[in-house]
């Protein structure tokens, strides 16, 4: 199990990552979170604009501090990769501040009123402009391409800095844990083809919303694929000893695992079987799981 570092975190300083990029992490530490949202400033540090990606929660202090990031400059674009409420709900009120648009994934409209299905989604973001993949925003000295990457939401979205090689994966990929994909909206299968298409690209580094740079891109997203194929074959092997619930899959899947996490594996076990059960190795009956060979 990873464990959230000691504090003092860098919360409200925006710390230069790379020649184009600043990063200010918002002061909304959680299990799921880790130590915070973490927010990027892309463009010149001296140029005349810039973009910000993943405004995050609607904290004062936080959109002060992104503010203080853009340091005079134009903004030209606010940009959400999803829209849980630990993302996209700033992006209202710092256009407010900024004038600029806001700009990226779609609006998300949930097609079931199943329990949690929109409890951590911001209801209230509204886009200017939706980009499609591979559709770009522009300023001064860098370029912004989406990379539609679907599977944590339906809605999610990378951003590739053209310039200098990196991506910002959101939750997509993540410094310090593997992504939760929720059903209904969270699907397992097109998280995976959206892993298998990173593992294509040839990105120099990634930048995710929580949790540190990554700095060897595909050896990770190969080791993500590996774990996920991983957690299918245990469940698998698990149906084999007998017919079970979701929670019957817990405790021989995540030893040890923190009590407040066991809703989150919950989901991550039901997202990989209903994969499996579109695949046909799978079918349940009043919500117990089994093979269909059974």
């Amino acid at each position: 199990m990873v464990t959230i570092p000691p504090q003092p975190w860098p919360t409200g300083l925006a710390e230069d990552v790379e020649p184009l990029v600043r990063r200010v992490l918002a002061p909304n530490p959680s299990p799921y979170t880790f130590t915070g949202t973490q927010t990027y400033v892309v463009g010149m540090t001296d140029g005349p604009d810039c973009a910000v990606i993943d405004p995050g929660p609607d904290e004062a202090a936080h959109i002060d501090a992104i503010i203080a990031a853009i340091a005079g400059r134009q903004v030209l674009a606010i940009m959400c990769t999803h829209t849980h409420r630990d993302h996209s709900p700033a992006a209202a009120p710092l256009a407010a501040r900024t004038g600029a648009p806001i700009v990226g994934c779609a609006p998300l409209v949930l097609s079931s009123d199943l329990p949690r299905s929109d409890e951590a989604f911001d209801t209230t973001y509204a886009p200017d402009r939706v980009l499609l993949d591979g559709e770009a925003m522009r300023g001064t000295g860098w370029t912004l391409t989406a990379v539609a990457t679907p599977g944590h939401t339906s809605n999610h979205l990378c951003f590739a800095l053209e310039e200098s090689g990196a991506l910002f994966t959101g939750d997509h990929v993540m410094g310090w844990s593997t992504s939760v994909v929720v059903p209904p909206d969270g699907d397992m299968g097109d998280y995976m083809a959206s892993l298998e298409k990173l593992l294509a690209r040839d990105d120099a580094r990634y930048h995710s919303a929580h949790g540190a740079a990554i700095d060897k891109p595909r050896q990770l997203v190969r080791g993500m694929i590996g774990h996920r194929r991983q957690r299918e074959n245990q469940i698998l092997r698990l149906l084999g000893e007998g017919a079970r619930p979701v929670s019957g899959f817990i405790p021989a899947m995540y030893k040890g695992l923190d009590e407040r996490l066991i809703p989150a594996a919950e989901m991550s076990v039901t997202a990989h079987l209903i994969d499996l059960e579109k695949r046909g190795m799978v079918r349940r009956s009043e919500q117990i799981w089994q093979l269909v060979s059974d």
